[in-house]
């Protein structure tokens, strides 16, 4: 049975209809006809059983037939990713994968060796592409939720909104802290957050904010990783250690 993810406003008590870019996919992709069995996620957590009854020329109608019961999906704590921008398509790969592993939140930003640039504008274009493929990650891997997806000018400015139990900073040139021991020194936090460089990691002073504001930097032991495989890897680290990976 095929699942989506819609606005909660988007589903009534008794039908939801399909429009825009998800009406074309599951039109013109998916060949979806009259009947088929489906099942809504509203992006809160809520899931609805529903029958396609109807499609015309731009929009799909769906019968909605029982709400399931509210569950939380993430028993662990709330992961937030702060990612430095990487060059080329990294960023989707990291989305993508992260999304299935369960993170909440992923806010990329500039750091100061990312070689990437963007106008406001482009940062608002790349924003929405970047949801999307939070939602359909979120659909595939069968989330009630997608990640919510934002954009911080640069490290200082995400420093000022980061607020959260536990806060994590990996970097390749920590000698003290292993993240092993880090965390199991640490009481089971209710969300956390964590701060991954792009290719060439942070700076000595933003590594200095960092701290200041309240990051542990954290060592992986003799494992130096690619930008774009440290998110996953520390996600599938702690949903194991304290979320519900396992």
């Amino acid at each position: 049975m095929r699942r989506f993810i819609l606005d909660k406003k988007e589903i009534g008590d008794t039908e939801a209809i399909i429009t825009g870019p998800l009406y074309r996919h599951m039109v013109k992709v998916l060949r979806m006809k009259p009947g088929a069995d489906v099942i809504l996620a509203d992006g809160e957590g809520g899931e609805y059983k529903g029958i396609v009854e109807s499609i015309d020329a731009t929009s799909l109608r769906i019968k909605v037939s029982e709400q399931k019961p509210t569950g939380n999906e993430n028993p662990g704590p709330k992961i937030t990713i702060y990612q430095g921008l990487p060059k080329g398509g990294k960023l989707d790969y990291i989305i993508q994968k992260c999304t299935e592993l369960g993170v909440t939140a992923m806010v990329p930003f500039a750091a100061s060796r990312s070689i990437v640039r963007m106008s406001n504008e482009r940062k608002a274009e790349r924003v929405e592409r970047w949801q999307k493929i939070a939602v359909e990650a979120a659909r595939q891997s069968r989330r009630t939720k997608a990640p919510q997806i934002s954009f911080a000018a640069d490290l200082y400015h995400l420093l000022k909104k980061a607020d959260h139990t536990v806060k994590l900073l990996l970097w390749e040139e920590e000698k003290a802290n292993l993240l092993r021991e880090t965390l199991a020194g640490l009481p089971v936090p209710d969300d956390v957050g964590v701060l991954i460089g792009p290719e060439g990691g942070f700076s000595s002073d933003e590594v200095a904010a960092a701290s200041s504001a309240g990051f542990i930097p954290v060592s992986l032991g003799r494992r130096v990783v690619r930008t774009e495989t440290a998110g996953v890897m520390i996600l599938a680290i702690l949903q194991f250690y304290w979320g519900d990976l396992g």
